[in-house]
């Protein structure tokens, strides 16, 4: 199914409830700057908001802007990354700002091109930096925006597992022409999916297109396309990872392979655990059998955790 409402029909009711709904978040601030957006786009992929808000805080204190995080260790970043999780993020972030310190100054570039060079970087965290930081004129596709398009315009209850060519045609179709109303729009649309066009219980009631939703309108078809991705961590190598990292990150300096294997029972899978976290630079080998957070230039390395995956979830509610 088609887009068959006026795009202009969602822009005004959207953004309306965004103005009077909107969540006060430190980012949002005209004091967050560029590089306050920049962490806080790092830091929500695939992160809810609750958890993000104390660290972004502790490293906004801690390194204010990128030359300040570019002159210090990659370790340091992985250390005070903490609990959120997929810590590559943190060293993309990490090689993001010695970039920006090189190659703009120490300020974070206003241009998408620009942007979408810097290493770590994607098409959704330039887009949404773009937009969030400077007003432009994106689309800005992360899944809440998806989930909220799937379901308005084309009538289903969730979007594909991967982002597709039809669902970026769909958003650039969607897009205000006007670069501020542009870029209200792309804030409110993902504030209307993280707090009512949830994933799990949808507050349709409280919609402010309710009337114009194509999945509603239908009577809300039930999910037909394939599975949708589930993340299991219990048991997983995610888990052997981040209790490695755990000890690490509390050590002051190197720690023992002796110290590391009391961590996980089973000697196979923590093992790969270990070597996974070397070769992705976020543990540095030491002569002696110990190991230690990374002291030395971070891998750039693919965004996996966001844009190299199609399917990047800020402010998951």
């Amino acid at each position: 199914m088609t887009a068959t409402i006026p795009t202009t029909a969602l822009h005004s009711p959207v953004i309306a409830w965004f103005e009077a709904h909107a969540r006060d978040l430190p980012w949002r601030r005209p004091e967050a700057g560029p590089w306050g957006v920049m962490v806080s786009e790092f830091m929500l992929q695939q992160t809810p908001v609750n958890r993000v808000l104390p660290v972004y805080e502790q490293w906004l204190a801690r390194w204010p802007r990128p030359a300040d995080l570019a002159a210090d260790a990659p370790g340091e970043a992985v250390r005070a990354w903490g609990r959120l999780g997929y810590p590559r993020r943190a060293l993309r972030l990490h090689g993001a700002a010695v970039a920006i310190t090189e190659r703009h100054g120490g300020d974070v570039p206003r241009e998408h091109a620009q942007l979408l060079a810097l290493p770590g970087i994607g098409e959704y965290t330039a887009a949404a930096v773009a937009s969030f930081a400077y007003g432009q004129r994106h689309a800005v596709l992360d899944t809440n925006v998806r989930r909220v398009f799937a379901r308005t315009a084309t009538g289903v209850e969730y979007p594909p597992n991967a982002t597709t060519a039809a669902e970026r045609r769909l958003a650039r179709a969607l897009l205000p022409e006007d670069e501020d109303t542009a870029a209200r729009w792309a804030a409110a649309s993902m504030e209307l999916g993280a707090l009512v066009c949830t994933a799990k219980s949808p507050d349709c009631g409280s919609c402010p297109v309710a009337g114009l939703c194509a999945w509603r309108l239908a009577g809300k078809p039930a999910h037909e396309g394939p599975p949708r991705r589930g993340q299991t961590y219990a048991g997983t190598d995610r888990q052997v990872r981040g209790r490695l990292l755990a000890v690490l990150r509390e050590a002051v300096g190197a720690v023992s392979q002796s110290l590391l294997d009391t961590v996980w029972e089973e000697p196979v899978q923590r093992a790969r655990a270990l070597d996974g976290l070397v070769s992705d630079g976020l543990v540095e080998p030491l002569p002696g059998l110990m190991y230690r957070l990374p002291a030395g230039p971070a891998k750039a390395g693919p965004d996996a955790s966001s844009d190299a995956s199609s399917d990047p979830s800020p402010e998951a509610p």
